[in-house]
């Protein structure tokens, strides 16, 4: 499924931004080796009201602001607000230690939609060991509970690796006991501080098969909405799960194609989604670091309407090994950061996926299946 805007122009649907790489936490898996003190290097004030502008062309979508910590710079708030007042649905992605209840006062004020708050392990001491700050558990958790007691949506997301895999099924049975509304689960991805532990801990090969298809059976149950991100070939697994119960004459309920966690495609780096680094850099996605261009020096449109490296990603053609001959290559389109993380080339085929096309060959002036 592919995101398109006027005149077949794909928009943008979702657009991360590190405010700063500021963070009062040390996570072993960072993306953004975050460090205590803000860069002298961070968009100013100014500088950020112009991207708020900026992007706001292709408005309305969601604006997730992110660090580093976000809530580490004094004018986050200001920054959303404006964000609001240029018809962007704004969320916050925190750590959530910083949240108590005049931090979740300002939250709702600002207008922002809903928190993402990472929970990396059912308990304290899987988490505090993962965040690199003993009582960061507790903390999250108080957070959250603040936020609801305004009706600030709430959602956790989880970074799953070998320390917590195990601890699935409990992450998600706390989710579901805090209240929140949402559970997202990201694989890990080597880049950043995670290059350092991939070796022991990223989850790859039947173990994340496994993972996945466990994560779609909870989908059916949970009242929570669960999306995978960082794992398209869920969006495989999905649709085959699917093609399953249709066959043996089960019912198979609509997938959700709007709002926060719609089922769209599995890596839309570049297609719906981009990240904008704490210097105004414009990045496929948060884990793959080769720019698209700098908002310091370039217009938003012309930089996620004409950057190569977006038309590149945009074209299902130009994948390479088996992700180009796959059958499922339109809804899953590989990690194109940990092919890039584990070869240097983002076109690579996705090197955690062991799933065989059954094409040997593809007519590129025709798509395969999407499944």
């Amino acid at each position: 499924m592919q995101e398109h805007g006027q005149n077949g122009k794909y928009r943008p649907r979702l657009i991360f931004w590190e405010l700063t790489t500021g963070c009062n936490l040390r996570c072993i898996h960072c993306r953004a080796s975050a460090t205590e003190l803000m860069s002298p290097a961070d968009l100013s004030y100014a500088e950020c009201c112009h991207v708020v502008d900026e992007i706001a062309e292709y408005a309305p979508f969601i604006l997730v602001l992110s660090g580093g910590e976000p809530l580490w710079r004094r004018d986050v708030f200001d920054i959303a607000r404006r964000a609001r007042l240029r018809r962007l649905r704004v969320a916050l992605a925190t750590n959530g230690t910083l949240i108590d209840e005049a931090m979740a006062q300002r939250i709702a004020e600002a207008g922002i939609e809903r928190v993402s708050i990472s929970l990396d392990g059912a308990d304290r001491a899987t988490h505090d060991t993962f965040r690199g700050h003993q009582g960061a558990f507790e903390a999250a958790v108080r957070g959250i509970r603040c936020l609801q007691d305004l009706g600030v949506s709430t959602q956790i997301n989880t970074t799953v690796s070998r320390h917590n895999a195990h601890q699935l099924p409990e992450i998600l049975k706390l989710a579901e006991d805090l209240g929140v509304d949402a559970f997202h689960m990201f694989l890990l991805v080597p880049v950043g501080c995670g290059l350092t532990i991939k070796d022991e801990q990223a989850i790859q090969g039947e173990e994340a098969e496994q993972i996945l298809t466990w994560f779609y059976e909870r989908s059916l149950e949970t009242r929570l909405e669960l999306k995978a991100t960082c794992a398209p070939h869920y969006y495989r697994i999905l649709r085959q799960r699917r093609a399953e119960a249709r066959r043996a004459g089960q019912a198979v309920p609509e997938l959700p194609s709007t709002g926060m966690h719609a089922v769209t495609k599995g890596c839309l780096a570049g297609s719906a989604v981009c990240f904008i680094s704490h210097q105004g850099e414009v990045y496929p996605c948060g884990y793959l670091p080769v720019s698209a261009g700098s908002l310091r020096r370039q217009r938003f449109r012309d930089i996620w309407e004409h950057a190569p490296i977006f038309r590149e990603l945009r074209d299902p053609a130009n994948l390479e090994g088996k992700c180009r001959i796959c059958e499922f290559r339109n809804v899953c389109m590989g990690c194109r950061a940990r092919a890039y993380g584990m070869t240097g080339d983002y076109l690579a085929e996705e090197p955690f996926c062991i799933y065989e096309p059954k094409r040997t060959h593809v007519d590129d002036n025709r798509s395969p299946v999407s499944g």
